[in-house]
């Protein structure tokens, strides 16, 4: 077995594989860039040493600087994890010339099975069943263009050489198609090298089911049945679960001696997937091969028992399969989601900072693989995932039961996260019947009704109490010092008597609260909220940002972070961010909402890489028309003209980094009919 083994990664995964190193007696080495100095698989490692700057083309992606840290450090193996370079051949095949062992398949067969194209054909020639579309050479856009018309729509533009949703587009219409294809291209070029793509019919409401296989040294392989990774936004999967609910017993035999088949032709080693979709009459079809490790992959983990990471470097280090076949049964159930920093309910928008508070909690049956703490810093360079939460039960109801209460009892402040959005779906029926498809965010219209406008008593209550007692640690503190006056802490508070008066706004709407602290029981609270009778709050601890209260004999706990820019509470699985009620701004008050209505100029609502300018300075453009698009976290965002107006100046040319907030667009609105 090797003795020191580099990871070429970073974020949860190289924790992940350090992980299962350290229980095996291997020495970790950990390669990190400009903006990873203070990362946590930096401290994790046993060794970790710089590579560059923070663009993944200087660092995570530079082949002869993770080469040479191997070699200085002595490394003599290196495990890709996923992403970056783990289904790169040339760096496959660098790590071979330099006497190092890939942790993966070889080189042949990641190039074999990282072209789409040539995988479709592998599959073709096994028998595994293909979705009907267009994976020539031909690349022409005219061409391309007849045969998408040939397929018919909808369809499915994707990159060749892509994964993780990235390079791919819906084409609903062929009116649309040239646009799309260009953006499917530009993506592809700009992640993977390369923009070949292929077409496929799209299928309506289809599942998409996955096989893990293993594959060692000496012929041997076994499948370890199924991951379901239906719920997915922009093609990119956010929740899998194992067993799926839609697979038969001689489905899942059906689909794992597929996967197999094109496993042993590819001539496959290591850990690797095959993907399929399943049409709602349970017909599958052979999509693609990732040639790595998934990101999923506790879902396996948990329901076959085995560490796939240590099966890795097992196989890679040349032992022997030991599994059989028929003992690779499923138990139990489990469900993975994936916690991304960005906001689902404005299209997903990255979203870069300082991670303040980081609380996911640890009970019984639930995992978590994170690659970040409290303290982080979230750039706009990497992928926006900072973890995975995966819990077990011994069936899917209680699995589903006890992601539910994860993820109510969760927070992560300092960052805008889909954690919301991860609950709503917890609890949303139709999941919880197992109805699962590809469109199932779209289909039941989830990004659009997290942000609800109604705001719980119990937030309002969170606030006021976090605000009257800021700094306070525990219980015992809040009962024994003396109150402290209300112009010490956040908001301007009011007095009426010896009760206090705060008003909030939430989604513009103003929501009023007086609290008066009891003289004797001093943890003991007479809240009054807009008009409604008044009740008797119980403070029963407040500790490290969470503070959990007694109402009409019920227990409630949330967490709260009260800062400059106002409040921030977790409170059942939903996030709120209240303002305090602020000194008159002189501008909006002499102005209204004209304000409004006067902007000319546009901000990137994220830091980011400009990828595409579309007009320049003087140009004529038509409400919501295109201006530029800006790159961040391996994802486009669009800046569109907010009306009819003329460009008075772009401030970025392509290539450049936008801060976030800066502004990069001046548009002056063309004159309507009565100011002519």
């Amino acid at each position: 077995m090797f003795k020191k083994i580099l990871i070429a990664n970073r974020g949860e995964i190289a924790v992940r594989i350090i992980t299962t190193c350290r229980e095996m007696g291997i020495r970790s080495v950990a390669v990190y860039s400009a903006a990873d100095t203070h990362a946590l698989h930096v401290y994790t490692a046993d060794e970790a040493y710089k590579i560059g700057p923070a663009p993944a083309q200087e660092s995570y992606l530079h082949i002869p600087a993770i080469i040479a840290v191997a070699q200085q450090s002595g490394a003599e193996a290196v495990h890709p994890g996923y992403g970056f370079l783990s289904e790169n051949a040339a760096f496959a095949e660098a790590c071979e010339q330099a006497g190092l062992v890939f942790i993966g398949p070889s080189a042949t067969a990641i190039r074999l099975m990282g072209s789409k194209i040539a995988a479709k054909q592998l599959a073709r020639k096994v028998g595994a069943p293909i979705v009907p579309g267009y994976d020539g050479e031909q690349q022409d856009k005219e061409i391309l263009y007849q045969k998408a018309h040939s397929i018919g729509f909808p369809l499915l533009i994707k990159a060749s050489a892509g994964g993780g949703g990235k390079g791919m587009r819906i084409v609903t219409t062929e009116d649309t198609f040239y646009e799309q294809l260009a953006g499917a291209q530009r993506e592809a070029r700009a992640a993977f090298g390369n923009d070949e793509v292929f077409l496929e019919r799209y299928l309506q409401q289809p599942r998409h089911i996955e096989i893990q296989v293993l594959a060692d040294q000496h012929g041997n392989i076994v499948h370890l049945n199924e991951r379901e990774c239906s719920i997915q936004r922009r093609h990119q999967k956010i929740l899998e679960e194992s067993p799926s609910t839609t697979l038969t017993p001689d489905l899942r035999a059906q689909m794992g001696q597929a996967a197999i088949a094109i496993a042993k032709a590819a001539e496959y080693v290591n850990a690797g997937t095959i993907e399929f979709i399943v049409d709602q009459e349970r017909n599958f079809y052979f999509l693609e091969m990732n040639t790595r490790l998934q990101v999923e992959h506790p879902v396996t983990e948990l329901i076959t028992g085995l560490d796939l990471v240590r099966q890795q470097l097992l196989i890679a280090a040349g032992e022997p399969l030991t599994l059989q076949q028929a003992e690779l049964q499923p138990r139990g159930h489990a469900i993975e989601v994936r916690i991304y920093a960005e906001d689902p309910a404005h299209q997903y928008l990255p979203s870069t900072g300082t991670i303040t508070t980081f609380a996911i909690p640890s009970t019984p049956g639930v995992r978590l693989d994170s690659g970040v703490v409290a303290g982080d810093e979230v750039t706009q360079y990497y992928d926006p995932m900072l973890a995975k939460l995966i819990v077990y039960g011994e069936d899917r109801t209680a699995s589903i039961a006890r992601l539910r209460q994860t993820l109510s009892h969760s927070a992560i402040f300092g960052v805008t996260t889909n954690l919301p959005l991860l609950s709503a779906i917890s609890q949303h029926p139709a999941f919880q019947e197992g109805e699962t498809y590809t469109n199932f965010l779209e289909q039941h219209k989830l990004t659009t009704t997290l942000q609800t406008t109604i705001l719980p008593d119990e937030v309002l209550i969170f606030a006021a109490l976090a605000t009257m007692q800021p700094g306070q640690a525990d219980t015992q503190t809040l009962s024994k010092t003396k109150r402290q006056s209300p112009w010490q802490s956040l908001g301007p508070w009011r007095t009426i008597g010896e009760a206090y008066h705060q008003t909030y706004y939430y989604h513009e709407q103003a929501y009023t609260i007086t609290i008066q602290q009891d003289r004797v029981q001093q943890a003991r609270w007479q809240i009054h909220i807009d008009g409604e009778p008044i009740q008797t709050i119980t403070c029963l601890s407040y500790q490290h940002g969470l503070l959990i209260i007694e109402r009409a004999g019920i227990h409630s706990s949330a967490h709260v972070q009260a800062d400059a820019n106002g409040i921030d509470i977790a409170y059942n699985g939903q996030h709120y961010h209240l303002l305090p009620r602020q000194a008159p701004d002189i501008n909006s008050a002499a102005y209204g909402h004209s304000q409004r209505d006067m902007r000319n100029t546009l901000s990137a609502p994220m830091t980011g890489t400009v990828v595409k300018v579309y007009v320049h300075d003087g140009d004529i453009v038509e409400a919501h028309q295109v201006l530029l698009v800006l790159a961040a976290m391996k994802m486009e965002h669009t800046i569109t003209a907010p009306y009819a107006g003329t460009i008075q100046h772009i401030h970025y040319e392509e290539g450049s980094i936008v801060q976030g907030g800066a502004v990069v667009a001046e548009i002056l609105s063309l004159p309507g009919p009565d100011e002519l």
